[in-house]
């Protein structure tokens, strides 16, 4: 009766604005007692169009199939969340992740953004740092959580910036699918099917569809990554590959990574040890806090009571 009551008025607030009118509006898809209504999907689907703007080329099928995908997964999160953390309590990383998130759409500050919004017909800019605050609250639950079973090897830390002072290495500009193989589906099938989708509608549009990493809305990309800072498995198969080319399928874990390399461009390195030995530091620390947040999401899900209409 709850669950009923609370779709209702989330359904009048709709109808009685300006946007829409009652038959305009319906109910999507459900998590648990929280509603996922057309309307939010259409802001959705604008919204990762701007973050990754080959969406544009799918059909509007698929772009709504990815978009209400992203909402479901969001809406776990945030449920999940509000058991840990006060949302209306300022989070002192948030300025900084909005900086960097604008950044990475090359936008040069926060009224550029605004534009780009008002323009798009999307989400406003609070709602964009809503969006922003589940995922640095997620972050933040995550390191809680992890934080004593991420394992870094200063040996071979070390040992990578002692062997790369005064060498000529690559940079990798990348892009990934990082997949799970599902119960009822074999790994052949699986990859299979993701080649099929790439070779029809691109690599970064893949990404949106298959890969289960926070990267997935951005259409898979995850910028700059320096050969030292990669492990000699996936070095070697980047080795294989020219820019514009995705590796084999590379398992981590309990799951698989498809590479692309979108660029290469090689830096002679004169190596400042203690300041490249803290950047390795970091990145070793966020891939595999990266494969915790994967696991735990999917840990949690099952207890969710997902209906797509």
């Amino acid at each position: 009766m709850q669950k009923k009551i609370s779709m209702i008025i989330v359904l009048l607030i709709l109808m009685t604005s300006n946007l829409l009118s009652s038959s305009d509006v319906y109910i999507s898809a459900t998590v648990n007692d929280q509603i996922i209504t057309n309307y939010d999907i259409k802001k959705e689907k604008t919204y990762l169009i701007i973050l990754n703007p080959n969406l544009s080329k799918l059909n509007e099928k698929k772009v709504t199939k990815i978009a209400t995908k992203s909402l479901i997964n969001e809406l776990i999160k945030k449920i999940e969340l509000e058991k840990y953390f006060n949302f209306e309590k300022k989070n002192p990383y948030l300025d900084k992740v909005f900086i960097d998130f604008y950044k990475r759409l090359n936008l040069k500050d926060e009224k550029e953004f605004k534009e780009l919004l008002s323009n798009k017909k999307t989400y406003s800019l609070k709602e964009i740092k809503n969006k922003l605050k589940i995922e640095v609250f997620w972050n933040e639950l995550i390191f809680k959580r992890y934080k004593n079973q991420v394992k870094i090897d200063e040996n071979i830390l070390n040992k990578k910036v002692d062997d790369k002072n005064n060498l000529t290495l690559n940079e990798y500009l990348l892009s990934e699918i990082f997949f799970k193989r599902n119960k009822d589906e074999s790994l052949d099938i699986k990859i299979s099917k993701i080649r099929s989708s790439i070779d029809e509608i691109g690599f970064n549009n893949t990404a949106n569809i298959f890969s289960i990493s926070e990267s997935a809305n951005f259409g898979g990309k995850i910028g700059w990554v320096a050969e030292t800072n990669l492990s000699k498995l996936i070095a070697v198969e980047l080795k294989k590959i020219v820019a514009g080319q995705y590796t084999n399928t590379i398992q981590v874990g309990n799951n698989f990574l498809i590479l692309k390399i979108e660029q290469i461009r090689s830096k002679k390195q004169n190596v400042d040890k203690k300041a490249q030995l803290e950047e390795m530091r970091v990145f070793e620390s966020n891939r595999q806090l990266r494969l915790f947040s994967n696991i735990y999401f999917n840990k949690v899900k099952i207890n969710y009571s997902i209906n797509e209409k």
